[in-house]
């Protein structure tokens, strides 16, 4: 079944979604200052990419002070837009009833959109 989801969910916009988190991956890897930055945008593109069936946790010994901080500037930086999108987008696609599982995939996003320091995929 995830399998299908994750078909379906590459056909409706998934992999431009993906796409554009590994795009600007890259371009914040150019700096060292951004290389941190730049390894969380290639784990949400990864969740973008393959949503169901995955799921984003605290990783061990987490939220740890410098993961707070670096939430706080990832915050700071503008990605609570990336966010509000998502959000926009998962009240859209949970308008109907085969859209809702794609629209919860979306709030998942969000929530990673806002917090993604500390986090690990499984």
């Amino acid at each position: 079944m995830n399998s299908i989801g994750n078909f379906f969910w590459l056909i409706l916009g998934g992999i431009i979604i993906a796409l554009i988190y590994y795009i600007i991956g890259l371009l914040m890897c150019i700096t060292i200052v951004g290389i941190p930055f730049g390894i969380q945008l290639f784990k949400l593109g990864t969740f973008a990419l393959w949503p169901f069936g995955h799921e984003l946790v605290d990783g061990p010994n987490e939220p740890g002070c410098i993961s707070v901080i670096m939430n706080v500037i990832w915050i700071l930086c503008g990605w609570w837009e990336v966010a509000v999108l998502h959000l926009v987008f998962g009240l859209i696609f949970c308008i109907t009833i085969i859209g809702i599982p794609f629209g919860i995939q979306h709030f998942k996003m969000a929530l990673s959109c806002v917090f993604p320091f500390g986090k690990e995929i499984r």
